[in-house]
């Protein structure tokens, strides 16, 4: 798991559970460029073209923390949180979900709003239950069940 916005929330969630370490291998928290390119693999001139709210960005992060880890299935978020740093183009509450597995990856853009806390939890909720998902396909899931309030 690699994520920026959420700042180690995802991670959090996923190591809540009973029995994370059987299936969780660890995450980077990349909110800073240089972390995304030195240790996810991220390319500069994603982040040129793209800029690090990006579905570019979070499909090389996604795919760079699978390959690093050696793991079947990863997960990546970035976005903005807020309150600040939104511009029109990238306003506060635009998140960017990558998964990445043995088929290829894939990309969501989520639209979120509230607060900066809210933002972080509802990016997590919104990954986790997509996860979940894929995973299990057909059976509902309950992403409420996966982090706590």
């Amino acid at each position: 798991m690699a994520e920026s916005c959420s700042g180690g929330l995802l991670g959090g969630a996923l190591t809540d559970l009973p029995g994370s370490s059987d299936f969780f291998r660890g995450g980077i928290v990349a909110y800073a460029n240089p972390v995304k390119v030195a240790l996810l693999g991220v390319r500069p001139e994603t982040l040129e073209e793209h800029g690090a709210v990006s579905a570019q960005c979070a499909a090389e992060m996604a795919c760079g923390i699978r390959q690093l880890l050696e793991v079947d299935v990863a997960l990546a978020l970035t976005g903005v949180a807020g309150p600040g740093g939104g511009t029109p183009e990238k306003p506060v509450g635009l998140v960017f979900a990558a998964l990445a597995g043995p088929g290829g990856w894939a990309v969501r853009e989520l639209r979120l709003g509230g607060s900066r806390a809210g933002i972080r939890r509802a990016a997590v909720l919104k990954v986790l239950e997509w996860l979940c998902r894929e995973l299990e396909p057909g059976q509902e899931v309950s992403p409420d069940a996966l982090i706590p309030s």
